[in-house]
């Protein structure tokens, strides 16, 4: 069932504009396609302003505050939840905070990040190629405690097979 509705005290996201990629939360709604949000600008750099419903992604997130708040009551109501410390902890969140820090990287740092994933690969690699030697080895012990039980013409098909390998 859909929960996320635009309502006064929900948490959004911006994804389009100026002030992409910051929080803000609904304040008041204007009609069908656009509402008033605000950050606070002290907390997160959102001024009050109207913007279209489909530039926000709304979050679960939702402060108990009523129509047209002013600033402060909605800084209260953010401090008192603890809004957007819980926002910062949710997987949406770090992965906009990982893709920010990918962004900013040198080219240096790309490329320890780069080395370091091959150094990964390698040491996966090493580790996989071992298990599999072990598995195939308990296969083949097995495999010729099998032969023991079977009658003489098989071990004798059994050894041709072994050969073939």
């Amino acid at each position: 069932m859909y929960t996320r509705f635009v309502e006064p005290g929900r948490l959004a996201l911006i994804t389009y504009g100026p002030y992409e990629g910051k929080m803000c939360t609904v304040i008041d709604i204007v009609s069908q396609k656009r509402v008033v949000v605000d950050g606070p600008e002290s907390v997160t750099g959102v001024r009050r302003h109207m913007m279209p419903v489909r530039r926000l992604s709304l979050t679960d997130f939702r402060m108990k505050i009523g129509r047209g708040s002013r600033e402060k009551t909605l800084k209260k109501a953010l401090e008192k939840d603890d809004i957007l410390k819980k926002w910062s902890e949710t997987a949406w969140a770090k992965k906009l905070a990982a893709k920010a820090t990918r962004a900013n990287m040198t080219d240096f740092e790309r490329f320890k990040v780069m080395v370091a994933k091959k150094k990964r690969a390698k040491e996966v690699k090493a580790v996989l190629k071992k298990t599999k030697k072990e598995a195939r080895g308990a296969v083949v012990q097995r495999a010729e405690g099998a032969q023991r039980l079977l009658p003489e013409w098989m071990h004798q098909m059994g050894g041709v097979i072994a050969a073939a390998r």
